[in-house]
């Protein structure tokens, strides 16, 4: 009843993709996903651009460079968050409501444990991951200070990021839009105000970020308590179902793996831009705030499609989620190629919006015409990653990030340094020889599955 209610007054936010045109299901998931994701990528870019306009160049380069440290302990949360986000869209598909309540109510008591958990580990770990990432004594302190505030600050963000995956599950990305709307504009508020105004340094943009966090956390869980579908979350049925805990796990484990381990690889190739001086640091630095934000589109264009291909899957639809597929990736390629020439012109200047220092801009510059126009590989082993996401099937993803992005990736840069010491294109060019890798490993295993036994759903 409550449903048909919802229906007549027009307050239904989920989508149903097993029917009507592929691509304007996929391109309308994705708009608000794209800015909403835009908005939620400015929190750590508004706090670099922050110190390194007010604060320091060592404060900008010590932001900066924590980035695939905090991206190890967030992704490991995404994971699992996806991994309940496939079990919920096929069982939406399905038609099953009373079985997506039980996954809503397992991930989200599970998020909770999983936060704590993450800010103990993460917290206890900040000193030797700085030394691995091979942080200059300079940078150290205020790299510290910030990565340490935001893991002890951790369970919002991991409860944000699950709830926001349940409502994408059910085709709803418009409402975790809104929330990063509100949540970015209070952290740029309180970025500006804790350091112009009350000088509090990276402190102030840590802080600034996590209660922006625990806005977006309190907004979201606002959201599925007064939500009418079968999304919504009851206080006294939170418990964990251990069936549907163990199909989260068995999905979402690799996939948490795979993102956290990924994560972890790019410290590394972080330790070997380190290397250079801060001044290259902080070009690099310049290219990944610039490249979070082009890697959006496509981003955004995987995650609608996991979420089709898992609805579709859900009611046997074999071929729709194929050709959701294939719509999808014409749709990254459109957009890498746009891309490249646009970023290959406006570098300078975009490299200059972080840090005015000439020799930052120059590197940051070269960074970008050297890495952004193979954009198309990263589009190829993400868009057929999210497919297989979608199937449940995240096992092999996960292995062909670890042997491409992670193993080839730390072999190449080992090779190629001792091959070109003192080089440093060949370092920028780790992240594309690792793309083009797990891609291939990917497009071999697609072309050969059978997406209709890889479902969570039986009929």
């Amino acid at each position: 009843m409550d449903e048909e209610k919802a229906i007549k007054r027009g307050k239904r936010k989920d989508v149903d993709m097993t029917q009507g045109s592929i691509s304007r299901h996929i391109i309308n998931f994705s708009i608000p996903l794209i800015i909403g994701n835009l908005f939620q990528m400015l929190y750590n870019t508004v706090d670099t651009w922050v110190v390194g306009n007010f604060v320091s160049d060592e404060a900008f380069s010590a932001v900066g460079t924590v980035g695939p440290a905090l991206n190890m302990v967030i992704s490991f949360a995404i994971g699992l968050g996806a991994g309940a986000g496939v079990v919920i869209s096929q069982y939406y598909g399905a038609r099953q409501p009373e079985r997506v309540s039980e996954a809503v109510h397992t991930a989200m008591l599970s998020s909770v444990m999983l936060g704590a958990i993450l800010a103990v580990l993460g917290c206890v770990s900040v000193p030797g991951i700085l030394k691995l990432m091979k942080v200059p004594a300079n940078i150290y302190p205020d790299a510290s200070k910030y990565l340490f505030l935001l893991y002890a600050l951790m369970i919002p963000p991991v409860i944000y990021n699950i709830a926001a995956g349940i409502l994408r599950a059910v085709g709803d990305s418009t409402r975790p839009f809104h929330i990063m709307v509100v949540a970015t504009l209070t952290n740029i508020a309180l970025d500006l105000l804790f350091v112009i105004q009350f000088k509090m340094g990276v402190v102030g943009v840590a802080v600034a970020t996590a209660l922006a966090q625990l806005i977006s956390c309190i907004l979201a869980l606002r959201i599925l308590l007064t939500e009418t579908t079968e999304i919504r979350l009851i206080p006294a049925k939170l418990k964990i179902h251990s069936n549907m805990l163990r199909q989260i796990i068995g999905i979402g484990v690799p996939a948490a793996v795979q993102g956290c381990i990924t994560s972890f690889s790019n410290l590394f190739v972080q330790s070997y831009v380190n290397a250079f001086g801060s001044t290259v640091m902080g070009g690099w630095t310049a290219y990944q705030k610039v490249a979070q934000i082009i890697q959006l589109p496509i981003m955004s264009i995987t995650t609608a499609l996991s979420t089709f291909v898992g609805q579709n899957l859900g009611k046997n639809y074999v071929d729709r989620a194929k050709q959701g597929v294939r719509t999808s990736l014409l749709i990254n390629y459109a957009f890498c190629a746009v891309a490249g020439v646009a970023i290959y012109a406006v570098a300078p200047m975009l490299s200059a919006f972080f840090n005015s220092n000439p020799e930052i801009i120059k590197m940051g510059t070269y960074f970008l015409r050297h890495i952004v126009p193979m954009y198309f590989l990263i589009a190829t082993y993400q868009t057929l990653a999210a497919a297989l996401r979608g199937a449940g099937s995240t096992k092999v993803p996960m292995f062909a990030m670890l042997g491409g992005g992670v193993a080839f990736r730390q072999l190449y840069l080992y090779v190629l340094t001792h091959m070109f010491p003192g080089n440093i294109l060949p370092v920028s060019y780790a992240y594309p020889a690792g793309w083009a890798m797990a891609g291939i490993i990917l497009a071999v295993y697609y072309s050969r599955v059978d997406l209709a036994k890889t479902r969570v759903v039986r009929d």
